[in-house]
């Protein structure tokens, strides 16, 4: 690698570990980490597609199956992106995890995934299919703080998020480009369940 990249990455675990450290002098440090394995689990890429199999089948409308399936896709999207990025650049995490009750995680750090996921969702919220505001304050909310507690449970270094986030940004830019519509959502959801589509058509 060049001597550039060496000291960012360099910098990049000497700052992560400082904000750790700091983190960990507050007062409130154990509450934001059992509040931060519970934000881990959220996002977690396993829950997202059990959970929204879940969802589509649960919630069968014809008005709903554009917006499910191209979630779907960008779910989709995110882990092969992700697997991808983390086959090549094989950079280790900060601290393996040792935390029964984790769901994973991988040994490779680069980028997040639970960045990326969040703020794909986030983005899919905001722009793609976008809710009512009430719900928005919430969802970036989340988003963020997802983000955030990556660095606080010490599953990854600040690069590997800023990278996760900008990953997860650009797969919404990509799912928007290749939307779906309605017909191809329709025959899709057809294909996976037809039992289901025919019942709710």
């Amino acid at each position: 690698s060049s001597p550039a990249l060496k000291y960012l990455l360099e910098k990049d675990v000497q700052v992560s570990k400082h904000l750790v450290v700091a983190v960990s002098n507050l007062s409130f440090f154990k509450s934001l980490k059992i509040h931060s394995k519970f934000l881990e689990i959220s996002c977690n890429g396993i829950a997202w597609f059990a959970s929204w199999i879940a969802f589509m089948w649960l919630l069968s409308s014809k008005d709903l199956y554009q917006m499910q399936v191209n979630m779907l896709f960008g779910l989709v999207l995110d882990v092969v992106v992700v697997a991808v990025l983390k086959a090549l650049v094989r950079r280790r995490r900060p601290v393996a995890s040792k935390d029964m009750m984790t769901i994973g995680p991988d040994k490779f750090s680069f980028p997040s995934g639970h960045a990326s996921r969040a703020f794909f969702v986030l983005l899919f919220f905001v722009k793609l299919y976008p809710l009512h505001f009430v719900f928005l304050m919430p969802v970036t909310a989340w988003a963020v703080s997802v983000a955030i507690s990556r660095l606080i449970l010490q599953r990854h270094y600040i690069l590997d998020i800023c990278a996760g986030a900008v990953i997860g940004i650009l797969e919404a830019v990509v799912v928007g480009f290749f939307w779906i519509n309605e017909k191809s959502a329709f025959d899709i959801v057809g294909f996976l369940s037809s039992e289901n589509v025919d019942s709710a058509a």
